[in-house]
């Protein structure tokens, strides 16, 4: 899940990783070309290793001001929250960024806006 995902990016920033690699899922890597799009990332590919494959981030620096300090996961497990695209706001006055999950992909919430679109609001990041 995006849990682990974000778990992964913050503790691999915070110890000036260039890289980090986890079990590949379809879903964590369509977060992961959200997070792309915004620049919290360099790159993030699919890596096959023998019979499994591998999600592959590469993360921005450390000191970088694109480098994600932070994340609040917002629908839970127990408690999904699903928002319209009217009730988007903006995340730490517009320094971070919240991704949300629509009918028509993963996408930052100011994407979901532009397209119109509302979805299970997953975690915000800054």
């Amino acid at each position: 899940m995006h849990y682990d995902l974000l778990v992964r990016i913050k503790n691999a920033t915070m110890a000036r990783k260039k890289i980090v690699r986890m079990p590949f899922s379809a879903y964590d890597f369509s977060i992961a070309k959200a997070l792309v799009s915004v620049g919290y990332l360099k790159d993030a590919r699919k890596k096959p290793v023998e019979n499994k494959n591998f999600l592959e981030l590469e993360l921005v620096g450390r000191d970088s001001a694109l480098a994600p300090r932070d994340f609040k996961i917002v629908s839970k497990p127990g408690r999904r929250l699903y928002v319209g695209y009217k009730t988007l706001r903006f995340v730490r006055g517009g320094y971070g960024v919240g991704v949300i999950s629509t009918p028509k992909g993963v996408m930052t919430t100011r994407e979901a806006k532009k397209e119109k679109v509302g979805g299970e609001y997953l975690f915000e990041i800054w």
